[in-house]
């Protein structure tokens, strides 16, 4: 005989939805309470929703939280890393050396750059403005 564990979400007494892991179970749970607590506040909008509209929004806003705490700058957005890494089977270790003198190089220009812009600004702030 197999034994298997089941978690069901159950909203007012109706079986809503039924996971294999404790875990889901609570996650889509926490989802639907958040739901709910936004139900009630579009409830007491000055906007006026339909019940199914307004329980569609609640339910797609909870599902999307991390979005829209980004979207209210509530949360900073994930940084994703989208440099390519592209490396050559078989580089010499003077081509490899090359490179990373070459991107020095690079660097060093732009600090030089970076280091004469703040000057710049400032003597744009002591000009006073003619109209």
């Amino acid at each position: 005989m197999a034994v298997e564990s089941r978690f069901v979400v159950i909203r007012q007494g109706v079986e809503v939805e039924t996971f294999m892991d404790k875990k889901a179970a609570d996650e889509y749970d926490k989802m639907l309470d958040m739901a709910d607590n936004l139900s009630e506040m579009f409830e007491q909008a000055p906007v006026e929703l339909s019940e199914s509209i307004r329980e569609e929004l609640s339910v797609y806003l909870a599902q999307n939280r991390d979005d829209v705490l980004v979207a209210l700058q509530a949360k900073k957005a994930k940084v994703t890393n989208t440099k390519a890494v592209v490396s050559s089977p078989k580089k010499t270790k003077a081509e490899v050396a090359d490179e990373v003198v070459e991107a020095d190089s690079v660097n060093t220009t732009e600090k030089v750059k970076k280091a004469k812009s703040p000057s710049a600004k400032a003597s744009s702030k002591t000009k006073p403005v003619v109209a």
